[in-house]
């Protein structure tokens, strides 16, 4: 008899999703496809807070649909009664928070633990569910999925989870055909940007550490004496965002949230991506951006190294001239760009959502095997 499997998407219907959205939405969709292949397929059953789109997701007859209208307390209350009532075998969670009761065992996937690095981006009660709610989840989950090793060791580190009980599962990012010269040329039109720049990719936030970037964009520009190349900030005002960070640069463009369509022609035609993130569970716009092709600027802490290896140029995101030396070798030399290019494309293959799934049903089978 096949496993039931009881999923929380409500995370994967978000009509402007961020990292852990796109993750959720992402690896559902996958796992019903990788599901069917399978020589016993589990049994899903999907919960969402809304009604998902219509082929949002395959259909398959291992998979049923369950939408909970609950405008408060979604997951300690509509998605606990709804485990009560249905009693699967295992409860997967991919975005960090278990209901405080529900039946069986559970899996679920720790994003990051940014809250314990950056307190202050988030208010006192903020700070304390996510701390109540991510201790519980550690200790209630047979199985942990980290989004990369920096987080499997902060939740070490944090809450004294058993490296035994963590997968690192690396998420993936979409395989995109390269853009053409003329897509790259319309998506400069629309957003009207010169034929150089510099691209900044995500909210505009505290940990995201704009200031710095813009403060180096503008050292920058003093030492090559270049005020044509511009630098592009992509996604949308964060909370505690803060207008003094962009002061002090010139040739700064704010695109504010960019649907995922002209995300990819946007990459393509950066001198590269320049991201000097102060903390990351899993950084998705650097793996976006080798896919692309786009040479990659990047922190050298947290999650960032893992990712891009020695196929791009990690600096010290609180030195603002490391970041500003980083961006004169990029924008000098056309033989480094393409050199990187290359070797961040290669290196992107690694992480995709069909390894993503597959490893998530072995997880699966392995705790089914264990209830046995």
């Amino acid at each position: 008899m096949s496993l039931r499997i009881a999923i929380d998407a409500s995370r994967a219907t978000a009509v402007q999703p961020t990292g852990t959205e796109t993750y959720a939405l992402r690896l559902v969709q996958t796992l019903i496809h990788a599901n069917e292949s399978l020589a016993q397929p589990f049994h899903f059953r999907i919960y969402f807070r809304d009604k998902p789109a219509n082929r949002l997701f395959d259909r398959s007859n291992f998979v049923e649909q369950a939408v909970i209208r609950l405008p408060r307390l979604w997951t300690h209350l509509g998605l606990a009664t709804a485990l009560w009532r249905w009693q699967p075998d295992i409860l997967f969670v991919p975005a960090h928070t278990l209901p405080f009761a529900f039946p069986g065992p559970a899996i679920v996937t720790t994003h990051d633990l940014g809250y314990k690095y950056f307190p202050g981006a988030h208010t006192s009660w903020q700070r304390f569910y996510l701390d109540r709610t991510t201790r519980y989840s550690q200790g209630r989950a047979r199985i942990v999925l980290a989004d990369s090793q920096a987080t499997a060791d902060d939740l070490t580190r944090f809450y004294g989870t058993p490296r035994q009980k963590i997968r690192v599962v690396y998420p993936g990012v979409d395989e995109e055909p390269p853009a053409s010269p003329a897509q790259v040329q319309a998506i400069r039109e629309k957003y009207r940007l010169p034929p150089r720049y510099f691209m900044y990719l995500g909210t505009l936030q505290p940990r995201k550490n704009i200031g710095r970037l813009v403060q180096a964009f503008a050292q920058w520009q003093a030492s090559a004496a270049d005020e044509e190349t511009a630098l592009v900030l992509t996604g949308g005002r964060g909370w505690l965002f803060d207008e003094s960070w962009l002061v002090g640069a010139h040739n700064l463009h704010r695109t504010g949230y960019i649907e995922g369509a002209d995300k990819a022609a946007l990459l393509a035609g950066a001198l590269a991506l320049v991201f000097p993130s102060l903390y990351e569970g899993f950084g998705f716009p650097v793996v976006e951006a080798m896919r692309s092709g786009t040479p990659v600027i990047a922190s050298n802490t947290s999650s960032l190294p893992e990712l891009v290896g020695d196929c791009g140029i990690l600096v010290d995101p609180l030195n603002t001239a490391d970041i500003a030396a980083a961006m004169r070798r990029i924008s000098d030399d056309e033989r480094l760009r393409n050199d990187l290019g290359a070797q961040g494309r290669a290196r992107a293959q690694r992480f995709n959502w069909e390894t993503a799934a597959l490893q998530v049903l072995d997880a699966f089978a392995e705790l089914g095997a264990d209830l046995r």
